[in-house]
């Protein structure tokens, strides 16, 4: 049993930080597909310089979710995509905006939002305790 919670310990931080990371690159990958629907799905909630904002949210997925996956300044990585998330959330997912008689749609803004809490409170929790052991960051770097 010591020899199995030694290696979750060693192994689980990496897998967390893979997992995380893939919803922001996977979204980053999907904006950069669709970059001219997004930047007016964008405009059409009221962001000017839409086209700008995306390229500036492309670059905090990609950024700080290879810094995830690879745990080379992680806590900095969780950061930047917290930084993206906040304001992302509030935003796109503001469930209480939404029309009460659109039930699928406040359901579905509803699960969004409260998805995005969760993934803060992870990107929060790798802020607070690093990369973990299977990074790229050397142990003097993980203060």
């Amino acid at each position: 049993m010591n020899a199995l919670c030694a290696w979750t310990r060693a192994v689980a931080p990496l897998l967390g930080r893979i997992l995380i990371a893939v919803i922001f690159l996977r979204s980053a990958a999907g904006k950069i597909g669709n970059f001219a629907g997004v930047a007016g799905n964008m405009a059409a909630k009221g962001m000017p310089y839409a086209e700008v904002w995306l390229a500036g949210a492309i670059a905090f997925e990609i950024v700080g979710g290879l810094c995830l996956v690879l745990g080379w300044k992680a806590r900095w990585g969780a950061l930047a995509l917290l930084i993206f998330l906040v304001p992302a959330t509030l935003i796109f997912h503001n469930f209480w905006a939404v029309d009460p008689a659109q039930a699928r749609e406040l359901a579905n803004q509803t699960n969004h939002f409260f998805k995005n809490l969760t993934i803060a409170g992870a990107l929060i929790f790798i802020m607070g305790m690093g990369s973990g052991p299977l990074s790229l960051e050397r142990p003097a770097d993980k203060r």
